[in-house]
């Protein structure tokens, strides 16, 4: 097996199903900079590529990279003075039906 195919395995040795599933939900979600993935579980931008990599499909991976690839509010120092949270303030608003 591959040096680089070994490290890519490993990323997600120690995480349980949980966790990393957390960071492929935070790593899609186009407000979460990839820092605060990193001050929550450990992994840097490059590490949170590689754990995407080795888990999504080929073109899940592709779809994903494209998305974020040049997306200012991934990175905390790019982001939008305006932009202060990681989330749309309505994304967690229940909505009531009537």
């Amino acid at each position: 097996m591959p040096v680089a195919a070994a490290n890519t395995l490993n990323l997600s040795k120690g995480l349980s199903d949980e966790e990393c599933s957390r960071i492929i939900e935070m790593a899609w979600e186009d407000r979460t900079p990839f820092e605060a993935i990193e001050i929550q579980f450990g992994y840097s931008e490059g590490a949170v590529i590689a754990l995407m990599r080795s888990q999504l499909s080929r073109r899940g991976f592709n779809l994903w990279r494209a998305r974020v690839s040049g997306r200012a509010t991934k990175h905390r120092t790019r982001r939008p003075k305006g932009v202060l949270r990681h989330h749309c303030p309505t994304q967690y608003k229940i909505k009531s039906s009537k």
